[in-house]
């Protein structure tokens, strides 16, 4: 479904990512993992648009997507759950579920709507709240919902457990595993390694900007070169 071939790309005069190369089957859930600082999130933003390839290409569905604007790619199926967050703050629940539905042409939008508030019952009764109002795992909550509102054929999760208490980490987890479970392939970009290799199919790990290994979350998950990754030794 996605395919990543010799991706580079970076901010001003700094390349970030030096000649990066992946797939994503359609069905499967895929784990980008590595420490901070190892191109993770400017993976997903050159995917989505929101940083310039500098050279080596992506390609979705068979086509290349590396040099379109960022709506288009939505419009093209592919939807992300943003690091942080980043509901829009002054806007309601529901508005920012309308939001998440935007290029969609269809008249099944509330019936969404109705199906996000089934996935997230917090998101009914906090219907007509301020989304900046809710707490880090409700905007957490509210975030996936948006992007599914999408009806996306890929979803990328950037950091969904970041800054959310373990039980709430654990909603989240499991939340996923259900997306997963319906068949959206997902694209995950997570630092709790432990939970990133419970969820994923494969996994690619990152350092510096390349990825030095990959396999299936069973060949990793005892990999000492993941402990040399996030640990230094």
């Amino acid at each position: 479904m996605l395919e990543v071939r010799d991706l580079r790309a970076g901010y001003g005069t700094i390349e970030v990512l030096h000649g990066i190369s992946f797939e994503v089957k359609a069905g499967e859930c895929v784990a980008l993992i590595g420490a901070n600082g190892s191109g993770k999130t400017s993976t997903l933003k050159a995917i989505c648009g929101l940083l310039p390839v500098r050279a080596g290409s992506v390609t979705f569905e068979g086509e290349r997507i590396d040099r379109l604007a960022g709506h288009v790619i939505v419009e093209r199926g592919i939807a992300m759950c943003p690091e942080g967050r980043q509901v829009f703050p002054e806007m309601t629940v529901v508005e920012n579920l309308r939001i998440g539905a935007y290029a969609r042409k269809d008249a099944e939008q509330e019936s969404d709507i109705a199906a996000m508030q089934d996935l997230f019952p917090i998101l009914r009764e906090r219907a007509q709240q301020d989304a900046g109002k809710l707490s880090g795992g409700e905007q957490e909550m509210l975030a996936i919902a948006r992007a599914l509102m999408a009806r996306p054929k890929l979803c990328i999760f950037d950091e969904p457990s970041l800054g959310l208490a373990p039980k709430i980490v654990a909603e989240v987890e499991a939340t996923i595993a259900r997306i997963k479970a319906r068949g959206i392939t997902t694209l995950l970009v997570e630092q709790n390694s432990a939970m990133a290799l419970r969820l994923a199919d494969r996994v690619y790990l990152y350092e510096s900007g390349e990825i030095v290994l990959t396999g299936t979350s069973a060949e990793l998950r005892d990999d000492p070169a993941i402990a040399r990754a996030y640990l230094g030794e």
